[in-house]
């Protein structure tokens, strides 16, 4: 990472200091950094909005991902308020900028508040894209495991959804969120060349299978992104649904993963 990047980070960290405010979520020389900011936005500030952002290596010469959540707004207000961020970052200069785009967020009131507004209509008239689920995958294999990797990483912060990969015999990708972005999720793993079959060419994900979809609360979920666990044995296989509080799920889904 850039000694500008790096520098930026310490500043973000002492600026949203309060408890939950700030967290970097990775670092690495390969991947760059994740880092993740909460904020309390619109007229009374009564509206708390997730901001993730990826800055690759190559920040801030490269312009930064950004993902945005919030329990208050749609799916759809989320993605326009994430495009309108990119527009902005877009138009800056090459420099850093996660703060400028923060406090650029926290100063459109009257969109976070038409975003809210247009949200709680929706949720009064119900629909699926407010239904939160937990849904469990198999996957056959993965021979392109960087590829593999990067892909449920950039999916899983599009679609605003809390992935893990569990890497091991066998291999499973659990998803949370809301169920359209699960849905769309799934289809791109079927329809992307996501891995390479045995004579190296590319391929698409044809064998993958659902072991499990049911109902959930957000307030279970983590950030969107993705997270990468291994495991060796039944035992820490366990022991990963345990540490997820996925006791109950794992126990419907162990006929599968034995047949």
């Amino acid at each position: 990472m850039s000694e500008a990047a790096l520098e930026e980070l310490s500043v973000l960290s002492s600026i949203y200091c309060a408890e939950g405010e700030f967290q970097l979520l990775q670092q690495s020389v390969e991947d760059g950094l994740v880092v993740q900011i909460k904020i309390s936005a619109g007229p009374d500030g009564g509206l708390e909005v997730c901001l993730l952002f990826r800055l690759p290596p190559g920040y801030p010469s490269c312009l930064p991902d950004i993902s945005v959540s919030s329990s208050a707004l749609s799916r759809g207000r989320c993605h326009h308020i994430r495009q309108k961020l990119l527009d902005q970052a877009a138009a800056l200069p090459q420099e850093p900028m996660v703060h400028q785009l923060v406090e650029w967020l926290q100063q459109q009131s009257g969109e976070l508040t038409e975003a809210g507004r247009v949200c709680e209509e929706q949720v009064m008239e119900g629909g699926e894209e407010h239904e939160q689920w937990t849904t469990v995958l198999l996957l056959d294999h993965i021979r392109s495991r960087n590829r593999y990797v990067r892909l449920l990483e950039r999916w899983s912060l599009q679609l605003q959804l809390t992935v893990t990969l569990l890497l091991g015999r066998p291999i499973l990708v659990l998803l949370q969120g809301a169920r359209p972005s699960i849905k769309e999720f799934c289809h791109l793993l079927r329809t992307v060349k996501v891995d390479v079959d045995s004579s190296g060419r590319k391929c698409k994900e044809r064998m993958m299978k659902v072991l499990s979809e049911t109902p959930s609360s957000s307030s279970k979920h983590g950030p969107p992104g993705l997270q990468v666990k291994e495991y060796e044995s039944v035992s820490e296989l366990t022991a990963a649904f345990q540490e997820l509080s996925m006791t109950e799920l794992y126990q419907q889904i162990l006929p599968s993963l034995t047949d």
